[in-house]
């Protein structure tokens, strides 16, 4: 997958390129920079038995990668499959991680969103 350029500049700066990927539970990828990785998953680490299985969603699927000189990365086929990435791919930036989705899936997982209406969280958000 190729990173765009203004991502790839920032990648490149903050984490010379190396990047963490791993599983989320809603169809996607998550990539995060290497040290925010790090800290993500010693938090992860030390959480309690209860939440066992999702440590093993995010830490055992997680996979370290460097961007190639064209800002590239490559993503093993078992979370390619996992996120059902086929030929068109979007890539979030999420503040401190991206997320990498289908085009479609993301397409409807937003539709799903605005159907089911704000969540009362956001009641007060404004812009």
């Amino acid at each position: 997958m190729s990173i765009p350029a203004r991502h790839r500049d920032a990648l490149s700066v903050q984490c010379e390129g190396r990047v963490t990927l791993t599983k989320h539970p809603h169809g996607c990828l998550l990539l995060f920079p290497r040290p925010v990785w790090e800290s993500h998953r010693e938090q992860i680490a030390n959480w309690p038995m209860s939440a066992r299985a999702w440590q093993r969603i995010f830490l055992g699927n997680a996979c370290d990668v460097e961007m190639d000189g064209a800002g590239r990365i490559l993503i093993a086929p078992e979370l390619r499959s996992a996120a059902t990435l086929a030929r068109d791919v979007m890539l979030l930036g999420m503040g401190s991680h991206f997320e990498i989705w289908d085009a479609a899936k993301l397409q409807e997982s937003e539709a799903q969103a605005i159907d089911g209406g704000m969540p009362d969280v956001l009641n007060n958000f404004s812009f």
